[in-house]
């Protein structure tokens, strides 16, 4: 009798255990991917973003057959904070969304951090840079993956001002990022000897840069720092050329350049530009095969470090859902996430999550290829040097965070 009883136990123990199981699969783990679709930004991010998130859902069902039943939706973020901050809201009050990728600005992205931790949500900040998402701003609820200000500061600034650029310029987006980027910036410039000698800031989506570049030329600074993304940078490097400013003497700087920018550019108009970048497609074989893959799907463009980012944060992501045994706890998700530790990232390296939110990686200082040094299209960047993660950025006790004690 004590030995039926002990197997009846058991039986019901194993079935309930399989419908837990079971009903866990059964519930659709809800990504929302909200990006630029139509402005600026969208090369960076947009659609690839949205087709790297779906790739990553795709190679985590593969790898773990029903453990979760992974569905995405994307949204045109549109570059503005109020209309970011509606459709979260919606996707969260109604939609059943879980988690939000790619956040396309800084603004959008500081907006968001307080409502994502009102609804104890995730956010996985992997298109926007300001590193007071990991400082004066953070929150238990937010992840920020691939790049932030600090990080590109102290790999190109630092570069170019240690090889004798000291004296700079600075032509600024007048938003969140750009104010952070040439902030973060300044403070290496002049930690390293350098002057600012002024700057000037521009609308987004700037079609003529015309009176900034002659304001940075009259300024005779050494370096012209771009702190500004997307399309912007793209028109003040083109229009910089049309003005003669490098063969003149000034060096660009380019505070925040993407792949897809220097494919736009063209390498004739884009060769020498250094930069600092989390992430290259043709780094080593395993992310040639992702930057293969990818560009299939994406119409034969390579992944820029945003897109990158999207599949790597997705799938540290889910893996963390599938630890913590539910997708509805934001906070349990990233503790989950930061309690993974030190990984083997696919496309990042060595990676692990900081308490603050920071993820830390390697960052690479490369220099844009000549024309006749790139075999073919994407085959853009020399590696230069690779900064560790440890290095590449803010130390946690500079950042001010309010959860660091």
């Amino acid at each position: 009798m004590v030995a039926y009883r002990r197997f009846a136990c058991s039986v019901a123990a194993l079935a309930a255990s399989l419908m837990t199981s079971t009903a866990f699969a059964q519930v659709p783990v809800k990504l929302g991917v909200l990006a630029d679709m139509s402005g600026i930004f969208s090369d960076i991010g947009g659609m690839g973003a949205a087709e790297a998130t779906k790739m990553a859902a795709e190679d985590y069902e593969k790898a773990n057959p029903g453990k979760l039943k992974i569905e995405v939706v994307s949204a045109d973020a549109q570059n503005k904070p109020d209309v970011s901050s509606a459709i979260a809201r919606k996707w969260f009050d109604s939609d059943g969304v879980e988690v939000l990728i790619d956040l396309p600005t800084s603004a959008i992205s500081l907006a968001i951090a307080p409502l994502v931790q009102e609804k104890n949500k995730v956010a996985l900040f992997t298109a926007s840079g300001s590193s007071d998402l990991t400082g004066k701003a953070c929150t238990p609820n937010s992840v920020h993956w691939t790049y932030d200000t600090w990080a590109l500061s102290h790999g190109t600034a630092d570069a170019i001002t240690k090889a004798g650029g000291k004296s700079w310029f600075f032509v600024t987006a007048d938003f969140a990022l750009g104010h952070a980027l040439e902030r973060d910036a300044t403070a290496v410039v002049t930690q390293n000897g350098g002057k600012v000698l002024g700057g000037v800031r521009h609308p987004t989506d700037a079609k003529d840069f015309s009176s900034y570049l002659l304001q940075a030329q009259a300024s005779k600074a050494q370096v012209i720092g771009l702190t500004n993304a997307g399309g912007d940078t793209i028109n003040a490097i083109k229009q910089a050329a049309e003005f003669g400013i490098v063969e003149s003497g000034q060096k660009l700087a380019g505070m925040l350049l993407f792949i897809s920018d220097i494919h736009s550019l063209g390498l004739k108009t884009a060769q020498g530009l250094q930069l600092t970048t989390a992430f290259y497609w043709d780094l080593n074989d395993k992310t040639r095969s992702f930057g293969d893959r990818f560009a299939t799907r994406n119409g034969g463009r390579y992944p820029s470090m945003n897109q990158a980012g999207a599949y790597s944060a997705v799938m540290a992501y889910l893996k963390a859902v599938e630890k913590a045994g539910s997708a509805k706890d934001g906070v349990a998700v990233v503790k989950a996430m930061r309690d993974a530790g030190t990984f083997d990232d696919p496309l990042f390296g060595r990676t692990s999550l900081r308490e603050d939110g920071r993820v830390l990686h390697d960052m690479m200082l490369v220099q844009v290829k000549k024309p006749q040094e790139s075999k073919r299209a994407f085959d853009y960047y020399k590696v230069l040097a690779t900064i560790p993660g440890d290095r590449a950025c803010r130390p946690l006790k500079d950042g001010n965070c309010p959860m660091i004690k």
